[in-house]
């Protein structure tokens, strides 16, 4: 999430690399040592939802996950491709799709993107998450199952996301686990703005902290999870190891956020580590599960030792 097009997203191909050395090219290495070169996994991205909107326009109704055809899922398996990471499958809310339409900069920038802009196309950011089940508008998690299986039968594996630092405004634990997220006080809203707003609940309403990085004001569709609260880190294993029945590997935004060093100079409490414990426990159950990090300021290497398979900095 790098506070881009977070509203609209658009649909790609993109690496997930290592730090490695290269290797010889073939014109620079002998035949006996081509023969032990690694073969690097290849991913291609795509934005689900643009995917299926464009497929909608088709035929001529909405379009779910059951509706791509075969015949793409065989184009990306001969084009050779390893994995297909589906952007933005999971459930998103009223709270966040109202944010993206009324957010000046980004409704800017969204009409740059597409300059015949309507407001059905403004769904709202893919990383501002109400639940980790597949949106109902995609065809909910059977039709997820139903495509993981056609994937499968072309040796094809499912990544999906999974966004550690934040939830939507309107996530359920707003009213069931207020203590899951950061809270403010009048003096926090008065020095940073930017950075905390009113949420309403039943019980009343409450101040909560926005997700965001040091270095950046919050994004006013997201909110903070306490990972210096070992339940809130509890919880977040239990929704990993669901999300991992449902896919093959997890692409984890901005993975970086809830390391103990970094959540410590944003929120100035310090959590233990989370992702050594998580991936752990994913692996138990799942042992070939893969995880792939999005990583800033230079800190892939840490990011490895963590846990994951895989990390790449968004410059990329």
């Amino acid at each position: 999430m790098s506070g881009q097009n977070r509203g609209l997203q658009q649909t790609g191909s993109h690496p997930a690399p290592r730090r490695v050395k290269r290797p010889k090219a073939p014109s620079e290495a002998p035949a006996a040592e081509l023969r032990l070169l690694p073969r690097y996994r290849s991913l291609y991205q795509i934005n689900t939802r643009v995917w299926l909107t464009e497929l909608s326009s088709t035929l001529g109704r909405r379009a779910t996950l059951d509706d791509i055809p075969d015949a793409e899922l065989d184009r990306l398996a001969a084009a050779g491709y390893d994995w297909v990471w589906l952007l933005s499958v999971w459930r998103t809310g009223i709270a966040g799709q109202r944010v993206s339409r009324t957010h000046r900069e980004w409704r800017r920038e969204f009409e740059e993107t597409l300059p015949d802009l309507r407001e059905e196309d403004i769904g709202g950011s893919g990383f501002a998450i109400t639940g980790y089940a597949v949106h109902p508008d995609l065809g909910g998690d059977e039709a997820l199952a139903r495509l993981r299986e056609r994937l499968r039968a072309r040796s094809l594996r499912l990544m999906l996301d999974f966004v550690p630092n934040h939830t939507a405004l309107d996530h359920a634990w707003v009213e069931d686990h207020l203590e899951y997220f950061i809270s403010g006080t009048e003096l926090d809203l008065t020095r940073a703005p930017q950075n905390y707003a009113w949420v309403e609940r039943r019980q009343g309403r409450v101040l909560l902290a926005h997700g965001r990085d040091p270095h950046f004001p919050g994004w006013p569709d997201t909110l903070q999870l306490d990972y210096s609260n070992p339940a809130t880190q509890q919880a977040m294993i239990d929704e990993l190891l669901k999300i991992s029945g449902q896919c093959d590997g997890v692409r984890c935004d901005m993975a970086m956020l809830v390391l103990p060093e970094i959540f410590e100079r944003t929120w100035t409490r310090r959590p233990q580590p989370f992702w050594p414990r998580a991936t752990a426990a994913v692996r138990a159950k799942h042992p070939g599960f893969t995880f792939m990090a999005e990583v800033y300021w230079d800190l892939e290497w840490t990011m490895l030792q963590q846990g994951f398979d895989y990390a790449y900095d968004k410059r990329l």
